[in-house]
């Protein structure tokens, strides 16, 4: 699994890498002391989990989380107990409280690694558009075809979908939708939503070099200046 830590103290950053050394299922790709760099760090090698501080100069290892286009695993490593409850709203597999064990680190290690055998015994073929799925929301059931969806939305430890004239709400994070979608109809827009590109009614220069694009029922959805390049190459001849 490729990891970056992200720890804006040297030695505790070191000592964290140098204990991650004796785990041969870890490879570190890159390393940071803040938020700015390592946020183009994880865009470049898309990391599959992240060693994450919280508390950092200027910005909070969360603010960096709500930045990113797609949830790698997070294993927080920090000195406060306070934010663990608001930690697991992200796809967290462990939250370590410094001074960090080899033992502790061991226990989340062993974490990521049955995480990991998990998602890889769950894959599923990836869907058609023509496929009907069906979305069980508390007593109500659905049955729709994929095209119809509209988007995705994440709304913490669920994703709300958007069909027809209506919407519901399943228990799943957005990346575990997003890895069965087909890519050529299904943009991941942000962190918090994916939509369906033919269900786009128009485009629109936005600030900072994105995109404002409105959805055929009237929904509008930022996109950022680094999706915007990928989504102008996707619907570009």
């Amino acid at each position: 699994m490729k990891a970056i830590v992200v720890e804006d103290s040297r030695i505790a950053r070191e000592g964290l890498i140098e204990m991650l050394g004796e785990f041969t299922e870890v490879t570190i790709v890159g390393e940071a002391e803040h938020p700015t760099p390592a946020l183009e760090l994880i865009r470049e090698k898309r990391p599959d989990v992240i060693f994450l501080d919280i508390h950092m100069p200027g910005e909070t290892g969360f603010e960096l989380l709500e930045k990113l286009d797609y949830i790698p695993r997070i294993i927080f490593t920090t000195a406060y107990s306070e934010y663990a409850i608001k930690s697991f709203d992200y796809h967290t597999i462990d939250y370590l409280l410094k001074p960090i064990s080899q033992e502790r680190l061991a226990l989340a290690i062993a974490k990521l690694n049955t995480s990991t055998d998990e998602t890889a015994q769950g894959i599923k073929p990836a869907l058609e558009m023509n496929n009907k799925i069906f979305i069980k929301d508390d007593d109500k059931c659905h049955l729709v075809t994929l095209e119809s969806i509209r988007y995705f939305e994440s709304c913490k430890n669920h994703v709300r979908i958007f069909f027809n004239q209506e919407s519901a709400f399943v228990k799943k994070s957005l990346s575990q939708i997003e890895e069965r979608l087909p890519r050529k109809f299904f943009f991941r827009a942000n962190r918090q939503f994916i939509v369906n590109l033919q269900a786009i009614s128009t485009i629109e220069e936005g600030i900072r070099d994105g995109y404002v694009i409105t959805m055929n029922n009237g929904t509008t959805i930022d996109i950022s200046r680094r999706q915007a390049t990928d989504l102008k190459d996707i619907l570009s001849f």
